[in-house]
């Protein structure tokens, strides 16, 4: 689509969603103006009403049924994904699969994380007291997404959200809404009243608006890092919830399984073309076992095909855009510059870049220092734990880590010194299992998500205490 017909659009109120893979239309979707935010918090306050009248197996069962309509359309929302975002089928389908699994969850903490009882008689004075608390809805829940799982992520704010009886405003990234769209869809066939989630879709002043908006009580955002710095600003007394991005480090001890580690290594640094916010970024790979890790990573990273997502055979597809491929190829050739050596790819071809490999990389270059969310890896040796526990520490975001040793007292050591918000053994750093808390150290995160962690900070404690003296 040429830039004057998507301006055309847009002076239209309609966005061109575009397919990554070869820049064609796929669709288009309304969008919601900055002007129309007002509008738009009626809609979500009629929702919070319905949303928290909704008993607990009434909230469980529109997520099951969610769950069981997404599950029988598998096929059908892994397309979807791949025709926006550029997944691969292969991961869009696991895609798929995970929001299974998280709208389940969701489902079982609707039923079941109602609160406990207190035990006011534990100190003197409350001998006569009883009591519990329970666990309430906030209200409205601001939730903004983004483009790289756009089905997942959004069932991650979704799910626990509905089970906690809150109602949502839900923007996700105007560049793959469709996903999003169509689980909203799915969740009112499955009996969820209309206005609990209401879509908004735009750019920043949409998002600008709605994160000043006073009857907003908690912002969920996955996002990069200076508009999470921007909307804690902006926002006021709010709850926050964010993940603002990673760094990840990945250790390779000489005493690890090396053929697991290759295999995990490639795969973390490149699924879903290195658009991943807990992807392998730099490997550290201990000094006696560097020259053959190099050689069998490159081996590795040279059989991945890259090309069409559709095809099942692709193992790389496109990322979200040519802008987004052209940034990483800027990036790459400023480090090479500044003197890194690149031992495989820096190729682009339209959004396609190949994944590429660096070393010697200078650590005070943004490729070292910054999130690069795209297929790039760095390869560095180190002498020992030490150095490479300092190395690991060195930048300001960290979600994941991992550390691959058959020694515990390596493993121990690693996951005492390394600050990170996960730490995997024997594992890359993207491993996620969509139950466990999710978010980061330092200025990755703020909160955490994960079914069970999400729904605690999207719900509030009330007391009940009964005085029977």
């Amino acid at each position: 689509m040429s830039s004057l017909s998507m301006r055309l659009c847009q002076t239209e109120n309609l966005i061109p969603v575009l397919n990554p893979f070869d820049g064609k239309e796929i669709s288009q979707v309304k969008q919601t103006l900055a002007l129309d935010v007002e509008e738009v918090l009626v809609k979500a306050h009629v929702g919070a009403q319905a949303a928290k009248a909704l008993p607990r197996h009434q909230r469980a069962s529109i997520l099951d049924k969610a769950a069981y309509l997404i599950e029988q359309r598998n096929e059908q929302f892994a397309r979807q994904i791949t025709a926006e975002a550029g997944k691969t089928i292969r991961q869009a389908t696991k895609e798929v699969a995970r929001c299974v699994n998280t709208l389940k969850l969701s489902a079982e903490l609707a039923r079941s994380n109602e609160g406990e009882m207190i035990p006011f008689d534990a100190f003197p004075g409350g001998e006569k007291r009883k009591g519990w608390f329970t666990r309430e809805p906030l209200g409205i829940i601001l939730a903004i997404t983004p483009f790289n799982d756009p089905l997942n992520l959004v069932a991650h704010k979704l799910g626990p959200a509905i089970a906690g009886g809150n109602a949502v405003l839900l923007k996700p990234s105007e560049m793959a809404p469709l996903s999003a769209m169509a689980l909203v869809d799915i969740l009112q066939e499955a009996g969820m009243p209309p206005d609990v989630v209401t879509l908004a879709i735009g750019g920043a002043d949409l998002g600008a608006a709605l994160v000043e908006a006073r009857d907003v009580r908690m912002i969920s955002f996955t996002g990069g890092f200076k508009t999470g710095e921007a909307i804690s600003r902006a926002a006021g007394l709010k709850r926050l919830c964010m993940d603002l991005g990673g760094n990840a480090p990945v250790i390779v001890m000489k005493d690890c399984d090396f053929d697991k580690a290759i295999e995990a290594c490639v795969s973390g640094a490149f699924w879903a073309a290195g658009q991943n916010c807990i992807g392998t970024q730099r490997i550290f790979i201990q000094r006696p076992l560097y020259n053959q890790f190099r050689g069998a990573f490159m081996k590795a990273t040279a059989k991945l095909v890259v090309g069409d997502p559709q095809r099942m055979q692709t193992d790389v597809g496109p990322m979200i855009n040519e802008l987004a491929a052209k940034s990483i190829e800027a990036r790459v050739n400023q480090a090479l510059d500044q003197g890194a050596k690149c031992l495989h790819g820096n190729k682009r071809e339209g959004a396609l870049y190949h994944p590429t490999v660096l070393e010697t990389v200078p650590h005070d270059c943004a490729i070292w220092r910054d999130e690069v969310f795209a297929p790039v890896v760095i390869l560095e040796p180190f002498d020992d734990l030490e150095d490479a526990l300092t190395l690991s520490n060195e930048v300001d975001f960290s979600l994941h880590a991992g550390i691959f040793t058959s020694d515990i007292d390596t493993a121990m050591t690693a996951i005492d010194r390394i600050q990170a918000g996960g730490i995997m053994i024997n594992d890359s750093s993207d491993y996620r299992f969509d139950a466990m808390p999710f978010g980061g150290f330092k200025y990755g995160s703020m909160g955490r998500e994960g079914v069970r962690f999400a729904y605690e900070d999207m719900t509030q404690p009330k007391v009940i205490c009964f005085n029977n003296s």
